[in-house]
């Protein structure tokens, strides 16, 4: 029997070293979130950011896999220029 994609997380939250890395990437996965949305909502492909950032599409597209795995940050600076380039500006904020 297959599994769903609901019943799979839900079978792989049931453990905790799982809980405890997802917790630790969910900065990442909400940041992920956000930049999709606004590209979406901006109605631009990764290729249109890409030229308005002034690099690659493949750049653009490795930038987002990346927070999707938690394999690199990003740097202020680029989430500044994929912002600019979907029409948005970001807010850092430290929070109690």
């Amino acid at each position: 029997m297959m599994l769903t994609h609901e019943e799979l997380k839900q079978q792989a939250m049931a453990n905790v070293d799982v809980q405890q890395e997802y917790a630790a990437l969910s900065l990442e996965f909400d940041l992920l979130r956000m930049m999709l949305r606004a590209r979406q909502q901006a109605g631009l492909s990764q290729a249109e950011v890409a030229e308005r950032m002034g690099t690659k599409r493949e750049a653009v597209a490795r930038l987002e896999s990346s927070l999707a795995s938690g394999k690199h940050s990003p740097s202020i600076a680029t989430l500044q220029k994929y912002a600019r380039a979907v029409g948005q500006r970001i807010e850092v904020r430290f929070v109690e």
